[in-house]
């Protein structure tokens, strides 16, 4: 036992140790006027998932589910949005609203701290990479956040279908007509779209983790997520409150629309933000050679 509690304090010294380093780093190349360093935007994507994935699974759940709940807002504005200008608006004026109202959600999740599935695709699989966690690790905070995330998302759909018709906010025309666009693909594009979402959520953590600024961050938040919108990508969590709000509102979108949307979505998201970021970005950062 005694040999146990001096690893972990070895550990948690050696992570402190980093996290000074890595703060060190940003303040030097911000006094300089220079980008922080790609081994300290690494060092900071560890660091958070090493925090992240020590966190007790009720507290995971509670911020997943926050998450979940919170990235509703944006599908919802879509919703009303859509039914005050469809008809009005000619269609790509209502395709660039609706991308920017998307990445409200995002806005609202991201900077306040929540822990959201498609980040963790990219930021907890660099523990693994580095020989820091194990892939059991990795599986549990995968499988509650993910859990938490969408169980929030079901509630939220479930409150917006019912106030949104009640108080003028949104026809349920516009709920199904935003989930019809999601389901609506053949799987291997469904699968490939989804691939793009995850990687684009991947560089997303990754330009946060960059940024110095709490403006800064809201704009590339801003800009992954507008992304994502306009260009009809499925988000496994935002995508399930969308299409969920569809399921509930009419009988347009069927269970067996909704599970195939969840899951091939899902995985593509884990695939995009695994691969094509912390796979990739990992590797060149560390065969990039000792320097920070």
């Amino acid at each position: 036992m005694s040999d146990q509690k001096e690893e972990r304090a070895e550990e948690l010294e050696e992570e402190s140790d980093a996290t000074e380093a890595v703060k060190e780093a940003q303040a030097e190349a911000k006094n300089r006027g220079e980008q922080t360093p790609e081994r300290a935007i690494l060092e900071e994507q560890i660091t958070s998932a090493m925090n992240e994935l020590r966190r007790p699974a009720s507290g995971l759940f509670l911020s997943a589910f926050s998450a979940g709940l919170d990235i509703g807002f944006g599908p919802l504005l879509m919703a009303a949005v859509f039914t005050l200008v469809s008809g009005a608006w000619s269609d790509p004026l209502t395709s660039i609203a609706l991308a920017n109202l998307y990445s409200v959600g995002f806005i609202f999740v991201v900077l306040g701290r929540s822990e959201l599935f498609t980040e963790h695709t990219t930021l907890a699989v660099l523990p693994v990479l580095d020989g820091r966690a194990s892939i059991s690790d990795l599986g549990h905070l995968w499988g509650v956040v993910y859990v938490g995330n969408v169980v929030g998302g079901v509630v939220f759909a479930g409150i917006a279908v019912t106030v949104g018709p009640e108080f003028g906010i949104a026809d349920t025309a516009a709920f199904v007509e935003l989930a019809r666009g999601l389901t609506q693909h053949s799987l291997w594009g469904l699968m490939t779209a989804a691939v793009l979402a995850g990687w684009l959520m991947g560089l997303l953590s990754w330009l946060v983790a960059a940024a110095q600024e709490t403006i800064s961050r809201t704009f590339f938040v801003w800009l992954i997520a507008t992304t994502i919108g306009l260009a009809h990508l499925p988000h496994c969590i935002a995508g399930n409150v969308e299409v969920l709000m569809g399921l509930l509102a009419g009988s347009e979108v069927g269970f067996l629309a909704y599970g195939r949307f969840l899951a091939v979505s899902t995985v593509g998201n884990a695939v995009g933000g695994s691969v094509f970021v912390a796979l990739l970005k990992y590797g060149h950062v560390v065969r990039g050679g000792p320097g920070v």
